[in-house]
């Protein structure tokens, strides 16, 4: 996605992009793996809090859907499918503004299957650069144990990390088994409670 079509789908959702340029450029870096090949990484979502938000959405890895959207995919709420669907759900009923919140991956790239552990430790130094990039950061809500996994690697791991509340609830896909009931009151409470570290 280029900058007109950024600024055009800003436009068209009504809202002013938050420093999503960027975080852009990060996500753009991390489009190049290690070996010099190429790899599919979405783009941050302009409806979200940008560089401004206070509260980091952290899941484990591009979905499908999200893949299937090639070079105009975005890593947001408004993606097709039942995990972006039941996160925008637990969002709206915790009463957190979206403009708080960004929607992000531990591991940022495509995967084919769980990440492992080399995926885990080049995502935690993506991580470590994006929070970095974050100042106003208060609170990190991890959905599923990549994700939990990912950020307190960051969080003991890296020289530099500052003291930063974690939240790990169940990943919100419907393929993590039955306990869908638990699943919702578990990442609407844990919204709350980073709403109100955020605040």
């Amino acid at each position: 996605m280029d900058r007109d079509d950024r600024e055009r789908l800003g436009r068209d959702r009504g809202r002013p992009e938050r420093g999503v340029e960027d975080l852009d450029r990060l996500a753009e870096r991390w489009r190049t793996a290690p070996d010099g090949t190429r790899r599919f990484v979405p783009s941050f979502d302009p409806d979200s809090g940008g560089v401004e938000a206070r509260i980091l959405l952290l899941m484990q890895s591009p979905a499908r859907s999200t893949v299937a959207a090639g070079a105009r995919a975005v890593c947001s709420e408004d993606n097709p499918g039942p995990t972006a669907s039941a996160l925008r759900r637990a969002r709206e009923e915790a009463g957190v503004p979206r403009g708080l919140c960004l929607r992000w991956n531990v591991v940022p790239w495509a995967l084919e299957g769980r990440p492992g552990r080399a995926d885990l430790e080049e995502g935690r130094l993506a991580l470590g650069e994006l929070i970095r990039a974050l100042p106003g950061l208060r609170a990190v809500v991890a959905f599923g144990d990549p994700a939990l996994q990912g950020v307190m690697r960051h969080l003991t791991l890296a020289e530099d990390a500052e003291p930063l509340p974690v939240l790990g609830v169940p990943h919100l896909s419907p393929a993590n088994g039955h306990h869908r009931a638990e699943q919702h009151v578990r990442a609407v409470r844990a919204l709350r409670l980073a709403h109100r570290a955020a605040s």
